[in-house]
This record gives C-alpha cells, sequence and structure tokens, in this order.
C-alpha cells in the first residue's frame, strides 16, 4: 500500500477545519452535529474520526486556531515603529479581522462576527479553551500596552492614564465592533474610526 504523504494528511486536516468552521460558524457549536460536519466536508466518518476523535476535539482545534489567528492580526499591527495613531490602527487590525484574512484556511463563506461570537461563548463553559483565551488575551494586552507607552512617550497620548487601561479600552473597542456586525449586521470599519475620531478631538475642557 502507498504511503500516503504528510502533505496530504495536512491537506485534509484543513479540509475538515475549514468546513466544520463554515458548519458552526453557520448554526453554532452545539446546533451543529458530527453528521452536519460530515455532509459539508464530503467525506466518511472514519476519514474525519482519523483526525479528530469527537466534536469536542474539533471545536477545540478551530477555537485555538481562531484565537491564535486574531492575536496575529493584533501583534501585526502593533510592530510598526513608530505606531500609527489609535483610529488608524485599530481600523487596520479590525479591518484583517473582519474580512477574514485571519482564518488560516481561507474557509470560504465564513462569517466572521458571527465564528468570533460562538468561540467567546464556547469558552465560557469550557475551562481548557478558557484558558487559551486568556493566553491569547494576555499576549495581545502586552503587546498594545506597548502601543500606548509609544504614544505616552512621543507626547501623543496623556501620559497620567495607566497604559494598561487604554491598552484595554483599545482591545476592547475591536470586541465590540466585532460583536455589533455578528448581532445587528454589516457596518464599514470606516465608522469605527470615525467615531474614534470624534472621541480623541476631545480636550477635556467643558465648553466656556
Amino acid at each position: 500500500m502507498a504511503r500516503v504523504s504528510q502533505q496530504h494528511l495536512d491537506a485534509r486536516r484543513r479540509q475538515i477545519l475549514d468546513g466544520a468552521t463554515r458548519c458552526f460558524a453557520r448554526n453554532g457549536f452545539h446546533a451543529t452535529s458530527m453528521q452536519d460536519v460530515l455532509r459539508e466536508v464530503d467525506l466518511s466518518a472514519g476519514a474525519v474520526y482519523r483526525y479528530f476523535s469527537s466534536k469536542e476535539e474539533l471545536i477545540g482545534a478551530i477555537v485555538a486556531e481562531v484565537l491564535e489567528s486574531v492575536r496575529e492580526a493584533f501583534a501585526e499591527a502593533t510592530r510598526q515603529t513608530p505606531p500609527d495613531p489609535p483610529d488608524v490602527l485599530i481600523g487596520e487590525v479590525l479591518g484583517r479581522v473582519l474580512s477574514g484574512e485571519f482564518v488560516r484556511g481561507r474557509a470560504a463563506g465564513v462569517d466572521v462576527p458571527r465564528l468570533l461570537i460562538q468561540v467567546w461563548a464556547e469558552t465560557l463553559r469550557n475551562e481548557t479553551l478558557a484558558a487559551l483565551l486568556r493566553t491569547g488575551y494576555e499576549t495581545v494586552r502586552v503587546a498594545w500596552i506597548g502601543v500606548v507607552e509609544s504614544y505616552q512617550a512621543a507626547g501623543l497620548m496623556r501620559d497620567d492614564v495607566p497604559a494598561e487601561h487604554v491598552a484595554r479600552t483599545m482591545i476592547a473597542t475591536v470586541q465590540g465592533f466585532a460583536a455589533q456586525r455578528a448581532l445587528f449586521g454589516d457596518a464599514p470599519v470606516e465608522i469605527l474610526q470615525d467615531g474614534l475620531r470624534g472621541l480623541m478631538s476631545m480636550d477635556g475642557q467643558k465648553p466656556g
């Protein structure tokens, strides 16, 4: 019997992950059965279970991949020196996330905000996945604290507010806008950028 190449094994695993991602994004983790996944990827049960022994294992693989890819989107944006202003930087990160660029397999038809909501919800009931989320968030938080400290050092941002507080708010802005997209429908990233520019224009002084 001819030996199956690693490339073939990797491609088959990718096929399964992409199909399962589409299913979960459409219907949620718990409303999707393994039979749904089998139909989506057009493979036998034996072919799928060779790679993933259960739906829980498949969910874990997808959640880990999504979280790592979102972390990469944040980290990439923070490597610029000097960093772009917050409205530009946050818009760039959010644009990459919402476009699906971070989905490793480029699974066609995936509604990225809906998938993110599914991931966040799943971590509330699964401690293993919650630990993955905490690790990913900590990496993003540290990176964005560095960005805020760069703003403060350059005199672009007031330095009497802890950098961590600003960083957490920037991350929450991305998360919140993604949640709005998932719950209330499509909206361009430019809306968020305009809103940030409006908030950034305030100098803390009440008009005469």
